[in-house]
């Protein structure tokens, strides 16, 4: 017989299928037929599961397992790993409670959004930021999932938070002259790493990062390795940064090292801040040179938004394409050209067009 009543008054079964033991309690029988009819459909699903028409039951995961998977990929796939142990460490001390993780669902993942909202040491967090928090969270689920230890990913259902769309800000040109001048009195080391920024739209750690064996003088290209994306590419050398990168000091191999270390520089944030205030300049921040670079680049032709999204090593044209709305006089300009069209006008008549003088 494989069930059986025990002294408790409870029916159990115990069977075997393709070497897979169960013993199992059937709950709410009162009588052998009632646990026979329980063990069959344990038997029925078991033979689902081992056929792999159903999943299997899922063994419990616990964060530390997500965490693990998670650090093992990160270490292998994003140069930038050390900017993420922030978000990592936010993550275990909310989700590491001891609670299996496949048992959280979309609703926990709505409160803990709401928790993200309000928890921040500076005050309500910003969409965009709540958002870092979740796309690593989901990632840490797909790993588990592709591992063959979870099946659901809680966050497939939460779409990702509408960002602020801030319009970029860029350098006017009396705000620049300001800039120079208060850089040139305070802190002329500045000068040519401010200089390289608008002149080449690079992001300050590749400015840090540049070394002289990057920089190809005869083709006039300066070789980005260390990106943002991982993808390496080609910065044109304008005259102006062709002169500067020729008057600067070779003593090391990077092209812009600290005199007082003779390393490369690693925050120029203080003193930066310090020449803005001075130069009277509100609301900027060194990476908006390079947005500056950008707008200035679209202001002389449109039609170089490929050679910009190349440039500044964008992975789509619609992350470039955001600088196009906010080239000064650029709707104008093309409201202008409408004028070459001003000779020729139609006319209909019936179902013929007449273009005319």
């Amino acid at each position: 017989m494989t069930v059986n009543k025990h002294d408790n008054g409870k029916w159990y079964c115990k069977f075997t299928i393709r070497g897979v033991t169960k013993h199992l309690l059937c709950a709410g029988a009162t009588t052998e037929k009632e646990a026979l009819e329980i063990e069959n459909a344990f038997k029925y699903k078991l033979q689902q599961q081992l056929n792999g028409v159903i999943p299997k039951n899922q063994k419990n995961v616990y964060f530390n397992r997500l965490k693990e998977l998670y650090i093992k990929h990160a270490k292998t796939n994003h140069k930038k790993y050390k900017n993420q142990i922030y978000y990592i460490n936010a993550l275990e001390k909310y989700f590491n409670n001891g609670k299996p993780v496949n048992t959280i669902k979309p609703e926990h993942i709505q409160k803990y959004i709401e928790y993200l909202r309000y928890s921040g040491k500076r005050g309500k967090r910003k969409n965009s930021s709540i958002n870092r928090f979740l796309e690593i969270l989901s990632k840490m689920f797909n790993l588990a999932i592709d591992n063959g230890e979870l099946t659901e990913n809680p966050l497939r259902k939460i779409p990702p938070l509408k960002e602020d769309n801030h319009r970029p800000r860029f350098l006017l040109d009396d705000e620049e002259i300001r800039l120079f001048a208060s850089i040139d009195t305070f802190a002329p080391y500045l000068r040519p790493i401010v200089t390289t920024a608008l002149e080449t739209g690079m992001r300050r750690g590749e400015i840090f990062g540049m070394k002289w064996c990057n920089i190809d003088f005869i083709n006039r290209n300066i070789y980005v390795l260390d990106t943002k994306s991982g993808e390496s590419r080609e910065v044109p050398i304008t005259d102006k940064m062709y002169d500067l990168l020729q008057s600067l000091p070779k003593n090391s191999e990077y092209v812009f090292t600290n005199p007082k270390t003779n390393k490369p520089y690693v925050d120029i944030k203080k003193s930066f801040n310090m020449v803005k205030e001075h130069a009277q300049i509100e609301n900027f921040h060194f990476h908006d040179l390079r947005h500056t670079f950008a707008t200035r680049m679209l202001s002389v032709d449109i039609n170089n938004l490929y050679p910009l999204m190349e440039i500044l090593g964008h992975t789509n044209i619609e992350t470039t394409m955001r600088y196009s709305h906010i080239v000064p006089g650029r709707k104008m300009e093309a409201i202008k050209k409408l004028k070459n069209y001003n000779k020729l006008y139609t006319t209909i008549s019936g179902n013929c067009v007449t273009i005319q003088e």
